[in-house]
């Protein structure tokens, strides 16, 4: 039998100035865009591509990033709340009676930040935002572009995992074994998985694998291999630890079951993936 519990306790807040307060959740996003932009423009270099695309291609992500994983925990999770909270989408606040914001100017709410962030959102976001970028700065191929971006999202992920990890959020289920993480800080006292680190080691080990694809094989030549298997080893990995993660509930798992919201919309991503890896002898 293997023992191994740790206590987690964390500080969710990274440091404190009056009543800002930052996150480690924030602090996780900002290495993730941070590291994501280095990444990029050295492929751009390789590339012989202008640098000068590389930071509206940044603000592009960046947005659809924000913008589309908001709007998927708003309707892919929690419409039923945020369809009476409408205010509360895109400004980082919540209803309570006891609080107030601005030093008591608006009474009735809190500022919360961007808790509810939906990964499958983020990436329809990122995938519109790349059409525009393309149309924008006259790409000849959306698929370059994907093939390119992907290596630093993947990375990204992982970031954003150990973010909610600090936030003891998304949370695994109960191992029921001496095994596993206690998130004392929710008020627990038995030892859960560790999803979000299961998840974020398997974007850190596709980011190895995809990075090692790009500059050492001639697959970045076929357009929309990288892209097709980095959804098909993306969603391939979050149906996985969906297995062992406690339920997020959502629409989706309500009507269909058997398989959580998570799983269900991962599907679509791994088909899509399956189809360009496989068109992308064709598309060159």
């Amino acid at each position: 039998m293997i023992y191994f519990k740790i206590d987690w306790a964390p500080n969710e807040i990274f440091f404190k100035i009056g009543p800002l307060a930052i996150h480690w959740y924030s602090i996780m996003f900002i290495v993730a865009f941070t590291l994501g932009y280095y990444i990029i423009k050295k492929i751009f270099i390789n590339e012989n591509k202008s640098i000068d695309l590389v930071e509206p291609l940044f603000i592009y992500v960046v947005f659809g990033t924000l913008v589309g994983a908001r709007l998927g925990e708003v309707f892919f999770y929690n419409w039923d709340y945020f369809q009476n909270n409408l205010i509360e989408i895109f400004l980082p606040i919540k209803k309570d009676p006891d609080s107030s914001l601005f030093f008591g100017i608006i009474e009735g709410f809190k500022f919360v930040g961007f808790r509810g962030l939906a990964s499958h959102g983020a990436t329809i976001g990122i995938i519109s935002a790349m059409f525009l970028y393309k149309h924008k700065f006259k790409f000849n191929s959306v698929l370059w572009i994907f093939d390119r971006i992907v290596i630093p999202i993947s990375v990204g992920g992982m970031f954003v995992r150990i973010g909610n990890f600090f936030n003891s959020e998304i949370v695994g289920n109960y191992t029921g074994s001496s095994f596993g993480i206690i998130f004392s800080n929710r008020g627990e006292i038995y030892p859960r998985h560790p999803a979000q680190l299961y998840e974020a080691f398997g974007y850190l080990i596709l980011f190895i694998l995809l990075r090692y694809i790009y500059w050492n094989t001639n697959l970045k030549d076929k357009k929309g291999f990288i892209f097709g298997l980095f959804l098909i080893c993306l969603f391939s990995i979050r149906v996985l630890v969906e297995f062992v993660k406690e339920s997020q509930g959502g629409n989706i798992e309500s009507y269909l079951g058997v398989l959580s919201t998570g799983q269900w919309l991962s599907i679509p991503f791994i088909i899509l993936g399956f189809i360009l890896m496989l068109r992308s002898k064709k598309l060159n």
